[in-house]
């Protein structure tokens, strides 16, 4: 877990030192625009949203706009890194790595329950027996990703505040085996299924179950508030653009448009991102060696 940690976390620095400097004073759009996805649900499903999101976008932005799915947060920070993408759907820790890195900005935070915010959790079957965290010990656990704030940094910070761990690399002495999912819905499934016997992801991952898998889980610890997903512009993305880009998405907020909400990870709405509101994210980052 830690190998593959670290890998990605490398990987981002390296394809991003790669890139430094590519896009000084480009001008930006001439071949449309691209969006990175990640993959926080089943990935099937994932194309087909992409292709409507993407098909309204160029109707009312007038240039076009294609969408790929990445492998993981870490492939769409590089992407980003070396001009494979212009706009990225994404996770607060991994935009407080391409900030630092290829001096990306976010532009949008998702709304859910009318705040731009949530939180990470752990969740249990409910006939499993757990009750505490302290309960996992020598058990499975399913992290969605390992460049997730809400599936797999928070939470496992859960532990370490709790004294069950010591840091990252506690966590293979403490459970028996640890996966990385490779998204929300996956680890949530793992878990539900009873392949693995707890899964870490956003408080709102039950809602890619089905009701009937809804009713039998419930979750045994909550993180601290941690800010929403962002949507995110790589540097030197022309500002006009950007504006264009940023007006048309906050249409998706009046009520003739909400039903498209669905094919973007289903959030209620967006809002102009505040950059200060990830400074917590930053400041644990910084905690686990994400960033300097």
């Amino acid at each position: 877990m830690q190998n593959r940690r670290r890998f990605l976390i490398s990987a981002i620095a390296a394809s991003c030192a790669a890139s430094g400097g590519l896009y000084a004073g480009e001008s930006a759009g001439e071949d449309g625009l691209k969006l990175a996805f990640i993959p926080q649900e089943n990935p099937e499903k994932l194309l087909g949203d992409v292709q409507a999101i993407t098909g309204w976008l160029s109707a009312r932005m007038d240039v076009p706009v294609s969408g790929f799915v990445t492998f993981d947060h870490a492939a769409a920070v590089e992407a980003m890194g070396n001009g494979d993408a212009d706009i990225s759907f994404m996770g607060a820790l991994p935009f407080v790595l391409a900030e630092e890195r290829i001096g990306a900005v976010a532009l949008l935070s998702e709304v859910y329950r009318g705040h731009p915010g949530y939180a990470g959790r752990v969740f249990v079957r409910r006939d499993s027996g757990i009750a505490s965290l302290a309960d996992l010990q020598g058990r499975d656990i399913a992290f969605a990703d390992p460049v997730s704030e809400s599936g797999y940094l928070y939470p496992l910070d859960l532990f370490v505040r709790e004294g069950l761990i010591a840091g990252a690399e506690g966590a293979q002495g403490f459970f028996d085996r640890v996966f990385f999912a490779g998204g929300y819905q996956q680890a949530m499934q793992a878990m539900a299924e009873g392949l693995v016997d707890a899964a870490a992801a956003s408080q709102y991952a039950d809602l890619l179950l089905t009701p009937g898998q809804q009713a039998e889980i419930t979750f045994i610890a909550e993180s601290e508030p941690i800010p929403s997903h962002a949507v995110i512009a790589r540097p030197g993305l022309d500002a006009d653009l950007q504006a264009k880009f940023t007006s048309v998405m906050l249409s998706l907020n009046a009520p003739e448009n909400r039903h498209l909400l669905a094919h973007l990870y289903g959030p209620d709405g967006y809002v102009v991102a505040d950059p200060n509101r990830y400074e917590g994210v930053r400041e644990i980052a910084r905690r686990y060696g994400y960033l300097k």
